[in-house]
């Protein structure tokens, strides 16, 4: 996800920062708009891969920032709002969004939003199937891990941390990473819960394959090779 660049649309700057920093942490390229008077210059400037959109915004809305960005760009847009009324829902896709998530949201859910729509406009970067290692891969369209044609059988905990070790690939994520995604889920994890997840993913996957699959990185974390 290194070369996709997103551009935040929100005025409301504690919340521009926050998804900053949360998408940032996924190898997403963040830029935040500065001047609200000329958004279209800017997106031409940038031109990013994903733009989220707010609908309340200084000098214009975003209804009309979207309305001028589709008179050049196909780019692919959420709108974020704090509004929850269908005539917004309808105004955003009549003038050209692809999405809308009200505020307050769920982080992994706009992150969820953010890969479906990546999925099906820039197919090429990202896969459906992820090989593990060979034989066992993760099936993103379904949400599961398969040996072979045999499903894994993994809790919703255990799901989340394989998907974000994915979305890692090759790199640490580090405890805290997982420990704050595991919180939007409204779980309670501590810092041993994590512990516990991790040991039984390794002996689930060991069954399976005899090898070891996720390493630790002492002192900042795990990854999958």
């Amino acid at each position: 996800m290194d070369s996709i660049h997103i551009l935040i649309v929100e005025d409301d700057l504690p919340l521009a920062n926050e998804l900053k920093e949360y998408l940032g942490k996924w190898g997403y390229q963040i830029s935040l708009i500065s001047d609200f008077s000329n958004v279209w210059k800017e997106c031409v400037d940038i031109n990013p891969d994903l733009i989220l959109m707010d609908i309340n915004l200084p000098f214009y809305d975003g209804f009309y920032w979207c309305f001028k960005i589709r008179e050049y760009s196909k780019v692919p847009m959420i709108f974020i709002s704090s509004s929850n009324s269908d005539h917004d829902k309808i105004m955003a896709i009549a003038q050209g969004g692809d999405d809308y998530i009200e505020k307050p949201f769920n982080l992994s859910l706009l992150k969820a939003k953010i890969l479906a729509i990546l999925r099906r406009t820039y197919q090429y970067k990202v896969s459906q199937k992820q090989f593990i290692e060979e034989n066992i891969y993760y099936d993103f369209s379904s949400c599961c891990v398969y040996y072979g044609r045999e499903k894994i059988d993994l809790t919703k905990s255990e799901n989340i941390i394989v998907q974000l070790l994915l979305e890692c690939k090759g790199r640490i994520a580090s405890r805290t990473t997982l420990m704050d995604e595991l919180w939007n889920t409204d779980e309670f994890i501590s810092d041993n819960t994590l512990t516990v997840l991790i040991s039984r993913l390794r002996a689930k996957f060991k069954k399976y394959t005899g090898d070891e699959i996720i390493y630790t990185k002492k002192g900042q974390g795990y990854y999958i090779k």
